[in-house]
């Protein structure tokens, strides 16, 4: 499940780095920070049908630790004899972009060299399922045509279509990692966080969340609207979020607006809701690397006329320096990441 997911994207984004703590003082200095949005659900749904069917006694004492949330930190941890902070974000959708953001100030704080952060999901089973059809979150329109359900800022699109999965970054300081000679993909500049005080599941209708958050992100960068090549979209293909996010986003950018790409990957590969937001910040540093924006899939008919452009349906090669990641998330939590190209 969700504990198994992080641990495979640890691993690997350990070994992408090659970053491996021989001794105390590196290992009590790299840390761990992951998040996931709803856990073990489909673990605690199993259960309840164990308890009731065959009673107390078959319940597994793994049961508990297999669904704290913060598990997935602890694994990770002890699996790699990781000592320094271990740590975890629940926030909804934003889970994954906040729990990098919040990594990233722990180095700049000094309070370990190097964190493995990022977010991670399992929730697709039933109650799930039943549970985001019934608040009206899910596509449900295009059962017999899956591959189209997922269709952002289309004028057809009728909800999300759920993922799952973990991204997993390794975060390091500068001379910490240059000391080393280790690859360097991008540097966080920015981060931004707000809440909309609005409603438990919709975004406010003013977009002010969002554009707050995406504000802070670029004053903690210290750089314009302007200096961003490419925007990775929250995007999850509601008919309410998605133009919230892109009236947000216009204004932000504002002129600027005409020569920005964004694009929503939701597209390619669903939502994974507390792993979004890490998947998307993963994404969104590729953009970077091979300079292509990447396409928002299914997007035949766009719902609104605007400026940006929204990448339809393939993807373009063009230059990209900066980008900006955005995860907004039930409860009315928002992040935002601004990263950018290491040389």
């Amino acid at each position: 499940d969700f504990i198994v997911y992080a641990m495979a994207a640890a691993d690997q984004a350990l070994a992408d780095s090659g970053w491996t703590p021989r001794t105390e003082a590196e290992r009590t200095s790299t840390g761990v920070l992951i998040g996931s949005g709803i856990g073990g659900l489909s673990g605690i749904a199993d259960t309840s049908i164990l308890l009731k069917e065959k009673g107390p006694r078959r319940v597994s004492p793994f049961f508990i630790p297999g669904r704290l949330i913060n598990l997935a930190s602890g694994y990770v941890s002890i699996k790699h004899g990781l000592k320094g902070p271990n740590h975890a974000v629940v926030t909804a959708c934003s889970t994954g972009a906040h729990a990098i953001g919040d990594a990233a100030r722990l180095v700049a704080l000094g309070d370990a060299d190097v964190m493995v952060a990022g977010g991670t999901e399992s929730p697709i089973c039933r109650i799930a399922l039943a549970g985001f059809a019934a608040c009206r979150a899910l596509s449900t329109g295009f059962n017999d045509q899956p591959t189209k359900a997922s269709r952002p800022y289309d004028r057809d699109r009728d909800g999300f279509v759920m993922g799952e999965g973990a991204g997993i970054v390794v975060l390091e300081d500068y001379e910490h990692a240059k000391a080393r000679g280790a690859h360097i993909y991008a540097e966080i500049i920015g981060y931004g966080m707000s809440g909309d005080a609005f409603h438990i599941t919709a975004p406010a209708e003013t977009g002010d969340g969002a554009y707050r958050c995406m504000q802070a992100a670029l004053k903690r960068a210290g750089i314009q609207a302007s200096d961003i090549d490419y925007v990775n979209a929250h995007g999850t293909s509601t008919p309410m979020g998605d133009e919230i996010e892109l009236g947000a986003v216009e204004r932000l950018f504002g002129n600027a607006a005409g020569k920005l790409a964004m694009s929503s990957t939701k597209s390619a590969i669903g939502h994974l809701l507390g792993a979004a937001g890490a998947v998307e910040a993963i994404f969104s540093v590729l953009a970077m690397r091979d300079n292509i924006a990447p396409p928002t899939l299914n997007l035949d008919n766009p719902s609104v006329d605007t400026a940006i452009d929204l990448v339809p349906k393939q993807a373009k090669t063009r230059e990209i320096n900066t980008v900006l990641s955005n995860s907004f998330g039930f409860g009315g939590t928002n992040a935002s990441l601004i990263m950018r190209a290491v040389n």
